[in-house]
């Protein structure tokens, strides 16, 4: 489970990095405990296309109540695993 996690937060990271055109900072180097509001800056229109790009990534159902919750990258990656793990 653990390297499944790894490689969402990865992911994850790398897709925030493409949505949000984030320059100087990779999958590698992005830290996945920063907040995004707070620390990255994203807005709640940023964090409904990131949530799009996932669910269609992932193919996993986002619920809109959720949204506010998915602070960090760490924590989408439990969110997603935790619904790709209730559909099997």
């Amino acid at each position: 489970m653990a390297d499944n996690t790894t490689e969402t937060v990865s992911r994850i990271a790398e897709i925030i990095i493409n949505e949000l055109k984030l320059e100087d900072v990779t999958p590698e180097t992005f830290e996945p405990d920063l907040d995004l509001v707070d620390e990255v800056g994203i807005d709640s229109m940023d964090l409904a296309t990131i949530a799009l790009v996932l669910r269609d990534e992932y193919g996993i159902r986002i619920d809109e109540d959720d949204y506010p919750k998915l602070t960090t990258v760490r924590i989408i990656a439990d969110y997603i695993d935790s619904k790709r793990a209730e559909k099997e």
